[in-house]
């Protein structure tokens, strides 16, 4: 059976009032944004949610936790691999979205450093290095089927995508990106369900206070 808003919330309603709080808020909220993922049309507006959603479900408060964004995320991705003790994650990764999965590593257009030459930032010129190298390290892990180190490598490419749309470093609907915003919605579509599975499936683990408490 394939994992989708509507199984989930109902799942959420019955655990709901068990939940320890932080754990209750982050998946109200990414369920949420899961929702309007799953009924967006548009596909710029699809990846807005997506992302909204993986946010709801790790982001910490910097200030409290002292660590960056990337840290944050990088940890939260190992502990869902280290808690998917049914191995869900597994075949999105290795089988059904392997090719995207190369695509995504392989686009400088959404590689950091790439764009930080390109605005003329220190250090940086070298940038084609430091891709041949990243993409090295990253065919070792897929050749180990190290599936944390992958995620963590996808996902940070995937931060640089957000960070071009959200802070309005691309055109709605443009036709440079259509390539990273599609692969990146295929993975993120079926991926953030099990993610929230994962996160309902282990409510004995600490989920850290969300950054914005629910106030009344």
């Amino acid at each position: 059976m394939k994992l989708n808003y509507e199984i989930l919330k109902a799942r959420q309603r019955k655990e709901r009032d068990s939940q320890p709080e932080g754990l209750k808020v982050r998946l109200h909220r990414a369920l949420s944004w899961l929702n309007s993922a799953e009924q967006a049309t548009d596909v710029d507006i699809r990846f807005i949610a997506l992302w909204i959603s993986f946010n709801a479900a790790y982001g910490v408060d910097n200030e409290l936790e002292r660590s960056s964004t990337g840290e944050q995320y990088n940890q939260f991705i190992n502990k869902i691999i280290e808690l998917d003790h049914e191995q869900l994650i597994y075949p999105l990764i290795w089988q059904q979205f392997t090719n995207s999965i190369r695509l995504i590593l392989d686009n400088k257009y959404i590689y950091q450093p790439f764009w930080n030459q390109q605005n003329g930032q220190a250090n940086f010129n070298h940038w084609e290095d430091s891709f041949k190298t990243a993409k090295i390290v990253s065919q070792k892990m897929l050749m180990s089927k190290d599936s944390a180190g992958v995620l963590i490598v996808v996902f940070s490419r995937l931060y640089t995508l957000r960070n071009q749309i959200i802070h309005g470093g691309a055109s709605w609907n443009s036709s440079l990106n259509r390539s990273q915003i599609n692969d990146a919605n295929k993975l993120l579509m079926e991926l953030m369900p099990i993610v929230i599975k994962i996160m309902m499936d282990s409510p004995q683990e600490y989920w850290s206070p969300v950054s914005y408490p629910v106030q009344n």
